[in-house]
């Protein structure tokens, strides 16, 4: 009897760790932000981190417009791979329970939508195509930066 109520204990205390790491998941570590937007609060490394990787996406959509107004597939291609989900792939599992979840998706989606415009470009789809996908991809950037700011932990 005294097993099967140590059991019960542990199988609470278990499902109790898992729901508090799923709400923190899901919630991330924000605050309230200084300008309306919803702060993400990160380490400096981490902040670091993550501008690093918006450069990133930044110049490779600028190697994509470059090769769209070139006609340049290769370079368009080039571009968009190097901000594909291989990007994504090292990323710190403790920098990604600190983002709120609707960030995790939607940085998620931006480096998927590059995967697919490199697809895009290596099939030969036309310029005007590609400009597309990448004005929706900008979009998505837009929504993120107005909806997020990052601070750095006191």
């Amino acid at each position: 009897m005294k097993s099967n109520r140590l059991a019960q204990i542990a199988l609470l205390l278990w499902l109790f760790t898992v729901a508090v790491f799923a709400w923190f998941f899901v919630r991330g570590n924000v605050a309230a932000g200084n300008d309306g937007r919803t702060a993400v609060v990160l380490q400096a490394g981490e902040r670091d981190l993550i501008l690093s990787e918006m450069r990133g996406l930044l110049v490779a959509t600028q190697g994509i417009l470059d090769g769209a107004n070139n006609g340049d597939m290769q370079r368009i291609s080039k571009a968009a791979r190097a901000a594909g989900m291989a990007g994504a792939a090292d990323v710190n599992p403790v920098l990604m329970a600190k983002l709120p979840l609707e960030l995790k998706q939607l940085g998620m989606s931006v480096h998927r939508d590059m995967d697919d415009i490199a697809s895009a470009a290596e099939s030969g789809q036309p310029p005007a195509e590609i400009l597309k996908m990448a004005s929706n991809v900008l979009t998505k950037c837009v929504a993120c930066h107005a909806t997020w700011q990052l601070r750095v932990a006191n």
